[in-house]
């Protein structure tokens, strides 16, 4: 599946970036790497692959630097950032720069792998059409974007996760731990607090009124449910 997938590994770690080059070729990807960040800018706009796994913690360049640098340049592709900390995650929000998703370290490399393969598959067209309507909204998960009535209402990469697992998990209860799972990672030190203030901020964007929300509710002691009329 991953055939003539071109990857670039952009990490410092000289340790971490070899497993990963050698496990990522052997699943068949092409794959660049480089340790500096003024580099990888320059083979991502050469050799315009379709995947970037870039380390956040670069020395000269960081990854936030790089990624906004190749975006101003007109690249497309998906970039999917490595972060040290789940709280980092955050700051990848926040500077709004263009990461496409992020994977936290230390990561199970069969979990990176099922997550690169999932991301093949939208390259390869497969996937690139799901949609979920639910209300007067339509969500489009692979470009982090919510429609209302035909407007765009723009996600983070936390709300877009939150969102599209309450989506594919209807009017079922999810507990909190298992949502921090999802969204943050296996390593994740994240509170509830935190995740509690993604989802006042995930209602703000899909709640007619957010202080009496309809489709997203809390289940008193357990979690959260997410309506859709069957």
């Amino acid at each position: 599946m991953s055939k003539g997938i071109k990857i670039l590994i952009v990490e410092d770690d000289e340790n971490l970036r070899f497993l990963v080059v050698h496990r990522l070729q052997a699943e068949g990807f092409q794959v660049l790497e480089t340790s500096d960040g003024q580099q990888a800018i320059e083979l991502i706009l050469n050799e315009k692959p379709e995947i970037v796994l870039l380390d956040w913690m670069l020395p000269g360049k960081e990854g936030s630097e790089v990624c906004e640098e190749v975006r101003k340049a007109g690249y497309e592709g998906l970039v999917i950032m490595m972060t040290a900390k789940a709280q980092d995650v955050d700051k990848i929000d926040a500077y709004n720069f263009g990461a496409s998703d992020y994977v936290t370290k230390p990561f199970n490399m069969d979990v990176l792998v099922a997550m690169l393969d999932s991301k093949v598959k939208f390259l390869l067209n497969n996937e690139r059409s799901e949609i979920h309507r639910f209300g007067n909204m339509e969500h489009h998960p692979n470009i982090h974007t919510l429609y209302r009535e035909g407007k765009k209402i723009e996600l983070t990469i936390l709300e877009n996760r939150i969102l599209l697992y309450f989506l594919r998990n209807p009017n079922k209860v999810i507990n909190r731990d298992e949502l921090m799972l999802v969204v943050w990672g296996y390593n994740s030190e994240v509170n509830t607090r935190t995740l509690d203030m993604h989802i006042v901020r995930l209602r703000k964007k899909i709640e007619v009124n957010p202080e009496t929300p309809q489709l997203l509710q809390t289940v008193r002691g357990v979690g959260y449910r997410f309506n859709i009329a069957e």
